[in-house]
């Protein structure tokens, strides 16, 4: 039986890693160890920053529908409370969209979020 010769394979794959590490300071760029390491490391941390990406958006829309709230006389968990008793779905991406951009549709939500609320904020509300 004839052995395997792993020269082509193995070059291919030292290519790719180092192809991918390219931009990477120093040795992690150019040694192969060092540069599959790093390329570990990095796989790693970009699956991570993925998943924290999702929670770094949200954030950023609930400060912006909260600022907007404000700016109507409103605070943010009032609004979501008023929104769900007014049974209006709207997520928070687009709420923070209609926000920025669209103020009058946003200050009319919030007028619907208003008048769905109990007069006493504080009682809970009717089932």
């Amino acid at each position: 039986m004839a052995r395997v010769k792993r020269a082509l394979n193995a070059k291919k794959k030292r290519r790719v890693v180092l192809e991918r590490a390219s931009g990477y300071r120093g040795q992690r760029s150019r040694l192969y160890r060092k540069a599959k390491e790093q390329m570990l490391h990095s796989m790693t941390y970009a699956y991570r920053d993925r998943k924290d990406r999702k929670g770094a958006f949200r954030r950023l829309w609930i400060q912006r529908i909260n600022a907007a709230a404000r700016q109507n006389g409103m605070t943010y968990n009032r609004l979501i409370q008023g929104l769900r008793l007014a049974n209006i779905e709207v997520d928070r991406k687009i709420l923070a969209d209609l926000a920025v951009n669209d103020s009058q549709t946003f200050a009319t939500l919030v007028e619907a979020a208003k008048k769905a609320l109990p007069a006493n904020v504080n009682a809970p509300a009717a089932s």
